[in-house]
């Protein structure tokens, strides 16, 4: 096969429409945008627009709340540290940090810290530094001997409590 040979599939191009040769074409004169106006014209996207009247989206309730300065952090569950630990991408003898576990791989960078969480079961004591800790994720990590420490000071409801 040569260059000049190259074809289309039959019927995988679709002649287009013919606009503007006469009123016996079907699509001559205004060419199927109707009379005049806005929207006869080229280069018009109204979308949400409704003729003046009060848009749905003015129109529905707004509902909820976002707030724009939470803090997001990066969930580490006990049962991943301790698959890291076993399969040599972190060392338990070490004090574990923030920067150590995202440079492992284990949390997601880009977010406000790493926040500790209960799931799983830890088998080696470990020292570990992080923005947060569930409290099941400390007392596992205290029962297997080890400690840990949190860089964000826990809300004044869960102090009081």
């Amino acid at each position: 096969m040569k260059l000049n040979e190259l074809r289309d599939n039959p019927g995988a191009r679709l002649k287009s429409k013919r606009l503007g040769r006469g009123i016996g074409s079907g699509k001559g004169k205004t060419s199927g945008k109707g009379v005049k106006g806005q929207k006869a014209r080229e280069g018009v996207a109204l979308n949400g627009f409704e003729g003046g009247q009060l848009p749905i989206y003015r129109r529905l309730p707004k509902r909820g709340f976002k707030n724009i300065f939470r803090k997001e952090y990066a969930a580490l569950n006990l049962s991943v540290l301790d698959k890291a630990i076993e399969s040599g991408k972190l060392d338990a003898s070490q004090p574990i940090t923030e920067a150590g576990v995202i440079a492992a791989g284990i949390a997601r960078s880009g977010k406000d810290g790493v926040r500790l969480l209960g799931g799983g079961s830890i088998s080696k004591a470990v020292h570990i530094t992080v923005s947060g800790a569930s409290a099941s994720a400390k007392a596992a990590i205290e029962a297997a001997g080890g400690s840990v420490t949190t860089t964000v000071a826990p809300k004044a409801a869960e102090a009081a409590a």
